[in-house]
C-alpha cells in the first residue's frame, strides 16, 4: 500500500477506536448517520493531515461521479466501503470508476479499499476475485483491501 493509502488507513483505524459501537451492526438509519459522521470526522482529519483534501474527486469524467480520496502523484484511488463485507455492496462500482477515471486521462493505477472486518473473506470469493483479476489483467489495475480492525 502507498503512503498516502497507509496514511489514511491509519487515521481511519485511530477514528473507529474512539467509537466502542464502530464494528456493530447497526442496520438502516442509524448505520447511516453513523457512517456520514465517520466519513466527514475522516475527511477533517486526512485533509488535516495532508495539508490539502483529497476527498470526493470527480476524476471520471463530465459525470457526477466522484471517488472517496485519490493521490494522483501515487496514482491510488482509496474507496471507505465499510459495507464491503456485505453480500451487497458498491464494490463493482468502484472498480468501475477506477476505470472510467483512467478512461478519461487521470493516472490509476491502484484501487485500495478500506473496510471493516469481514471484507478480505468476502472479495476472496470466486467471483469477486475474478473481476480483481480482470481488472489487473486488462486495465493495469491492482486492488487489495485493507480492513480496520478492532483494538
Amino acid at each position: 500500500m502507498n503512503s498516502a493509502s497507509q496514511r489514511l488507513l491509519a487515521i481511519a483505524q485511530e477514528l473507529a477506536l474512539e467509537d466502542p459501537t464502530f464494528f456493530e451492526k447497526k442496520g438502516a438509519g442509524v448505520g447511516d448517520r453513523a457512517t456520514a459522521a465517520f466519513m466527514h470526522e475522516l475527511r477533517r482529519r486526512a485533509a488535516s493531515s495532508f495539508g490539502i483534501d483529497h476527498a470526493e474527486q470527480t476524476i471520471c469524467g463530465t459525470n457526477k461521479l466522484c471517488v472517496d480520496y485519490y493521490y494522483r502523484d501515487e496514482a491510488t484511488i482509496v474507496e471507505v466501503a465499510l459495507s464491503l463485507r456485505n453480500p451487497t455492496s458498491e464494490f463493482e462500482r468502484d472498480i468501475l470508476k477506477a476505470i472510467m477515471a483512467q478512461d478519461n486521462g487521470h493516472p490509476v493505477r491502484r484501487l485500495v479499499f478500506i473496510s471493516k472486518p469481514g471484507a478480505a473473506r468476502r472479495l476472496g470469493a470466486p467471483s469477486s476475485r475474478a473481476i480483481i483479476e480482470w481488472a489487473a489483467r486488462a486495465h493495469d489495475l491492482m486492488i487489495s483491501v485493507h480492513e480496520i480492525v478492532p483494538g
